[in-house]
């Protein structure tokens, strides 16, 4: 399940986001999909620029972007649940022998 959703509060997406940064020291799937799904909550809540009168800020989300893209990079790449087929497979001298 996840670490947020739709009902946390913006605080509770960025602590959850900040705990989940630490998957590359762990090596943890399960916080590198934490932060996955933390940072789009916060793509999508947090605006790229706000303004007020003449006054702007912008922000760049080219690192909550990338961090995302690289959990999940390593998702793909060390969660067992995404393996295809069997970890495990049988040797067979059928094809050597040109028996197949």
């Amino acid at each position: 399940m996840a670490t947020v959703d739709s009902s946390s509060t913006l605080a509770q997406v960025q602590a959850a986001f900040d705990d989940a940064c630490s998957w590359v020291e762990d090596q943890d799937v399960a916080k590198a999909r934490a932060l996955v799904t933390a940072g789009t909550i916060l793509l999508r809540r947090v605006p790229s620029t706000a303004t007020k009168g003449s006054n702007a800020l912008s922000s760049s989300n080219n690192e909550i972007s990338k961090a995302i893209a690289e959990a999940r990079a390593y998702i793909q790449a060390h969660d067992a649940a995404q393996l295809p087929g069997p970890l495990v497979t049988q040797p067979s001298f059928m094809t050597s022998r040109g028996l197949a």
